[in-house]
C-alpha cells in the first residue's frame, strides 16, 4: 500500500521527483517476473482530499497516472482509509482459505496532518501489535517528524533531499524479496539509513 502525500507544499520538483519515482518503481515490479504475479499494489493520495487512486490489484497491472499536488494534508483520514482497504483486502484472502502475507503501508509525506491523526496512530499501533500489517513513515524536507514518531512504531526515515529515484528502488528490490519468500517467513530488508542509503534516521 503506497500513501502519498501529494500536498500543495509538494508542488514543483518534489512532484515531480515523486512521480518520476514512481514509474520506474511500476516499471521495476512489472519487469519481475515472480513480483509481478505475487504482488499487489494499491494506491491511497491525499492533497486535499483523500483518494484511492488505486485498488489492491496485480503488480503486473500497475500503471500509475502522474500525481498533481494541491490542497491540505489530511494525513489521519488517508491513514484510516489504507488500514481499511488492507484489513478489507485480507479478509477476502482468508475467506478463500489464502493465508496473506504481511502487507506494508508506506506512507511518504513532507507535511503536517491538518486533521485530527490520534485514531489513526492509535490503529497503525494496533495493527503492527498483532502484525496485520508493517507501516513505514518517510518524510520529506519540512515533514513534521513528531507527529510521524508518534503515529508510527517503526522509526520514521528522512528522504535525502529528493531521492525518490532510490527510494522506490529500494521499495521495489524489497518487494521483490518478500514475493520470493514463504507466508510467514522473515525478510530482512536493506538499511535505507545505512551510508549508501537513500533516508537518514530521524
Amino acid at each position: 500500500m503506497l500513501l502519498l502525500d501529494i500536498s500543495g507544499s509538494m508542488q514543483g520538483e518534489a512532484i515531480a521527483a515523486l512521480n518520476a519515482g514512481l514509474q520506474q518503481f511500476a516499471n521495476d515490479v512489472r519487469e519481475d517476473s515472480l513480483a509481478a504475479k505475487r504482488l499487489e499494489i494499491a494506491v491511497v493520495t491525499f492533497g486535499d482530499s483523500v483518494n484511492v487512486l488505486a485498488e489492491f490489484g496485480s503488480a503486473k497491472a500497475f500503471y500509475p497516472q502522474p500525481l498533481k499536488a494541491k490542497g491540505s494534508t489530511p494525513m489521519g483520514e488517508a491513514i484510516n482509509v489504507a488500514i481499511d482497504l488492507v484489513s478489507s483486502r485480507q479478509r477476502q484472502y482468508r475467506s478463500a482459505g489464502i493465508t496473506p502475507y504481511r502487507p506494508m503501508i508506506f506512507m511518504v509525506t513532507d507535511g503536517a496532518p491538518t486533521d485530527s491523526w490520534e485514531r489513526a496512530a492509535r490503529r497503525v499501533q494496533e495493527g503492527e501489535r498483532r502484525k496485520s500489517f508493517s507501516f513505514f513513515a518517510v518524510g520529506v524536507d519540512s515533514a513534521d517528524t513528531n507527529t510521524l514518531a508518534n503515529i508510527s512504531v517503526s522509526a520514521p526515515v528522512m528522504l535525502r533531499g529528493l531521492a525518490f529515484g532510490a527510494m522506490f528502488r529500494w521499495l521495489s528490490s524489497s518487494l521483490s524479496a518478500v514475493s520470493r519468500s514463504t507466508t510467514g517467513q522473515a525478510v530482512t530488508l536493506t538499511n535505507p539509513a545505512g551510508p549508501a542509503g537513500w533516508a537518514s534516521i530521524v
